[in-house]
């Protein structure tokens, strides 16, 4: 057998991968993304809560806002993982019951938010000042036109980055297994790697990277067309040119005196 074989069978072995992929499908897959959007959904309230204490003209909402900020970007995701779902695990008893699935898309949805509040916060503050002024000026308060003119700008300037934040959260999603997730609630790395286990071979793992790939590739080729989209901006058509105007930009213009007037 030569190395080509061993290789192929370790990582390509099409039964392997045949067993495998209706869990993938109907478990892992479906897990994934539901702690992946539900994380988001989450992350993206509380983000939007910390990117305006964070821009308060208050020290009292500011501060805490950046305490919050680094605290969570700053610590790993599998330690905050563990910290959350291990922590609060007798609390959340009597709300979720034995599963820890809840606490890990709030583990997921704290990460989320401190990095998305950092987007909203350099989003809204690009945009330029005088649309607040002139807001105020038009007789809006403050709340007002945050609400209906600066905040929805600056979250279409930074679209690109919120949906490269969901791929990170898509792969993260495979932290949660740390947990020790129930059968019915295996995301897409636990199912391959229980399989992997059980077949002596890594051929589910890469069949569970492969559906990786199909959710973030495709959305990372979406970001980069809606950016280069926002970068250019949207091209007006020129109208087409009648006859006329055509004759008139071919017909040399008369000579002007001094004074403008024709010779």
């Amino acid at each position: 057998m030569t190395w080509f074989d061993t290789i192929a069978r370790t990582f390509l072995d099409g039964h392997a991968m045949l067993q495998v992929l209706p869990q993938l499908l109907a478990t892992g897959l479906r897990n994934t993304l539901v702690i992946s959007v539900a994380a988001t959904v989450i992350g993206t309230v509380l983000a939007m809560v910390v990117a305006l204490m964070g821009i308060s003209t208050s020290r009292w909402l500011r501060v805490p806002a950046r305490v919050y900020t680094d605290v969570f970007r700053g610590l790993p995701a599998i330690l905050t993982i563990l910290l959350i779902g291990q922590g609060f695990a007798r609390f959340s008893q009597s709300v979720f019951g034995p599963s820890p699935y809840p606490l890990g898309i709030i583990a997921l949805a704290l990460i989320s938010s401190a990095y998305l509040g950092e987007i909203f916060r350099a989003g809204i503050q690009a945009v330029d000042r005088g649309q607040l002024e002139a807001c105020r000026a038009l007789g809006m308060s403050y709340g007002r036109a945050m609400r209906l003119v600066v905040v929805p700008q600056g979250v279409r300037r930074v679209l690109p980055a919120l949906v490269n934040q969901f791929i990170a959260i898509v792969k993260d999603s495979s932290l949660v297994y740390f947990l020790g997730l129930l059968t019915s609630e295996r995301e897409l790395f636990r199912v391959g790697q229980d399989a992997a286990v059980l077949s002596g071979n890594l051929s589910p793992l890469v069949l569970a990277g492969v559906f990786y790939l199909v959710i973030t590739v495709p959305l990372t080729h979406v970001v980069n067309v809606v950016d280069a989209r926002f970068r250019t901006g949207r091209r007006v058509p020129t109208p087409p040119k009648s006859g006329l105007d055509e004759v008139a930009e071919l017909a040399p213009s008369a000579p002007t005196g001094p004074r403008g007037s024709s010779l």
